[in-house]
């Protein structure tokens, strides 16, 4: 296995770590207020180092031209897992809120857009064939990455309605490019029902 795989399923370990804080998290939000802080801190650790580790696989298999199939599915499979997860945790602690409002849809928009492509993929591979990352893809889950640290880090120095208009103006990015990438995928990708030829997300 290649050493860009290997940081590829590292990060799936690193999405079970961050669940598995999320439920202590949980469990002890309202006796140890140390070991709640001491969670959210250790998940913004494992969140960023695996947001690091996501542009290292990829540039350690074009450098050593190590791109393979497996790491095709494997890489954008993980981002999914772990922004996802994260943005239940974030759910759950009220944190997907602005202006009074909770923003929770966007976790549903991302989800309904992740089923989709996975769909897609499904078909893809029953076909033998194999759908790569391409750049709007790639935008959205690094504006996804952006919005999850800021929501764990209290989106600071922002403060107040600063804070507000922040996550709204992020979070619509994050809504844009969700939908856009979608829709830009359904488009250049419709024919893998119909046909069995190479195609590329």
């Amino acid at each position: 296995m290649t050493l860009a795989n290997k940081l590829t399923i590292s990060r799936f370990l690193m999405v079970l770590i961050i669940l598995i804080l999320a439920i202590l998290h949980n469990l002890l939000a309202y006796v140890v207020f140390n070991t709640v802080t001491l969670c959210d801190l250790l998940i913004l650790f494992v969140f960023v180092l695996a947001s690091f580790t996501d542009y290292l696989d990829g540039k350690i298999a074009r450098n050593r031209n190590q791109v393979t199939d497996l790491g095709k599915f494997l890489d954008p499979l993980a981002d999914k897992l772990l922004v996802i997860t994260t943005l239940v945790y974030l759910l759950e602690c009220g944190r997907l809120v602005a202006f009074g409002i909770s923003f929770g849809f966007i976790l549903t928009l991302i989800v309904i857009r992740e089923f989709i492509i996975t769909g897609f993929r499904y078909i893809a591979v029953s076909k033998n064939l194999v759908i790569s990352a391409n750049i709007l893809g790639k935008i959205k889950t690094l504006l996804q990455m952006i919005f999850v640290i800021w929501l764990l880090i209290g989106l600071y120095p922002f403060v107040g309605l600063g804070k507000d208009i922040v996550f709204v103006v992020v979070g619509g990015l994050v809504l844009i490019m969700t939908v856009w990438s979608c829709v830009d995928y359904i488009v250049k990708n419709i024919h893998i029902l119909k046909k069995t030829e190479e195609v590329n997300e």
